[in-house]
């Protein structure tokens, strides 16, 4: 199908990806279809569309489903151990109590930030807000301060995280599909992501508290009162349990800078154990002893944790292995280039471009990882016509966009709702306020980073 309406090629291969995207959009948005379902058609009806070989066309689904997930899929596994492991030992409740003993009940909403933050690092959006919903019900009543101003900045340490600081899955998909650098993506994301996090939650968190005052629901309240009295870990051995990963992978970063040819065996060394895979797989290996045998748990109970914790991760990996899918024959069909000749003749900015596309998908599909996933195949080809940009930062841009207007069709939008105990309305002048904050000011810096790297 090479032309349509005597459309030139590339215009006919956007026009494609376009009722693709449209009807990827539609069917998750309006019709509740379930995402990975709705991206292999998606995937398999553009490249018919596009005119690629039947055969073709599976071999591009199939290739880039197990290509993307090869990673990816061993990252979450292993991260939602290590989470499930801080959760079951109390981990994430001693780095809450003994942050906001150091602060002090005046800058409490401060400690929560970094909670947030920290806590986020090896966990999901979703399992860190159930890790830490807790210690928000306690302090909001032992400090009584307004449940959002402490509640906003622990959400905005954990979405901030979610969206630009790997190891986490979103901004994995992104440095594995540009090619970008893991060590410099880490070392930017948090110089962006902590000025990100400050403004979007202690700040705006203190403002939208005083402005809307709700309780949290009596039933949960009650719940995570009765909690036993345990004897929680240490605070150091906690955060580095934490910390372990993003440790180990800044150090083989730093040893590929130091020695760029890798002559030496100690940088061999170094790169082996500051690959994602194996720095998340000795970080978890760490907290079975650290968070597990070390606190008193059995090796039955240390199996039993680390099984459970993996049923709800299947959902989200199948959904950006179907993103892959839908990146790959993208790639195959010829539409990448197409894009990537327009947006180069455009001379747009591709820091912008990426945000852009990232935000639009985000906004009609409600899922940050699709958004993540699909603008990843729409902006690489274009990054392969500009070998000057600086990749990493179009990663960050990538996970800026993905975060931003979380609206009713996200379902982190209606477990803060719950959580929080608030009205739609409430939730869209707190939450999704937060989150196109997080996004604007998050694209804001990186601008301006771009300009200095």
């Amino acid at each position: 199908m090479d032309s349509l309406f005597g459309l030139s090629h590339n215009a006919t291969l956007l026009v494609w990806t376009l009722i693709a995207i449209v009807f990827l959009i539609i069917m998750i948005a309006k019709y509740k279809w379930n995402p990975f379902v709705t991206l292999l058609i998606s995937a398999l009806m553009l490249g018919l569309l596009a005119g690629m070989d039947p055969q073709e066309v599976i071999k591009s689904v199939t290739g880039g489903l197990g290509g993307t997930l090869g990673t990816i899929a061993i990252v979450i596994a292993l991260g939602t151990m290590l989470g499930k492991m801080m959760a079951e030992s109390g981990g994430a409740e001693k780095i809450a109590t003994t942050l906001v003993d150091r602060f002090g009940q005046k800058r409490v909403h401060w400690a929560m930030m970094i909670v947030g933050f920290i806590v986020g690092i090896p966990v999901f959006f979703e399992v860190g807000v159930i890790l830490l919903i807790p210690i928000v019900f306690t302090v909001a009543r032992k400090t009584n301060m307004s449940l959002l101003k402490i509640g906003i900045p622990i959400l905005a340490g954990l979405s901030t995280v979610h969206g630009l600081v790997p190891p986490h899955p979103a901004p994995m998909i992104a440095i594995d599909a540009y090619g970008a650098n893991l060590g410099k993506t880490i070392l930017y994301s948090i110089l962006i992501g902590l000025p990100t996090a400050i403004i979007a939650g202690p700040l705006f968190g203190k403002f939208i508290g005083n402005r809307i005052d709700v309780s949290p629901p009596a039933d949960l309240a009650e719940q995570f009162a009765a909690k036993e009295a345990r004897q929680l870990p240490g605070f150091g051995i906690t955060l580095f349990t934490i910390l372990l990963p993003v440790i180990l992978m800044l150090i083989g970063s730093i040893a590929i800078i130091i020695d760029p040819d890798g002559t030496s065996s100690i940088t061999h060394f170094c790169e082996f154990i500051g690959h994602e895979i194996i720095a998340l797989l000795i970080s978890a290996v760490f907290a079975f002893f650290s968070l597990g045998f070390a606190r008193g748990f059995s090796k039955e109970d240390v199996s039993r944790f680390t099984s459970e914790c993996l049923a709800p991760t299947a959902t989200i990996i199948l959904i950006i292995g179907g993103g892959g899918a839908f990146k790959q024959v993208l790639i195959n069909s010829g539409v990448g280039t197409a894009i990537g000749e327009m947006a180069t003749q455009a001379n747009v900015n591709i820091i912008l471009f990426a945000w852009l596309v990232a935000a639009l998908i985000r906004v009609a599909t409600g899922s940050a990882t699709v958004a993540m996933t699909t603008a990843a195949g729409i902006v690489t080809p274009i990054l392969a016509m500009n070998p000057g940009t600086n990749v990493e930062l179009v990663v960050l841009a990538t996970g800026a966009g993905s975060l931003v207007l979380s609206h009713v069709n996200d379902a982190g939008f209606w477990m803060v709702k719950e959580f929080f105990n608030m009205s739609v309305t409430q939730t869209l002048k707190s939450w999704t306020a937060m989150e196109t904050i997080l996004s604007v000011v998050g694209l804001i810096f990186i601008l301006l980073l771009s300009t200095v790297v």
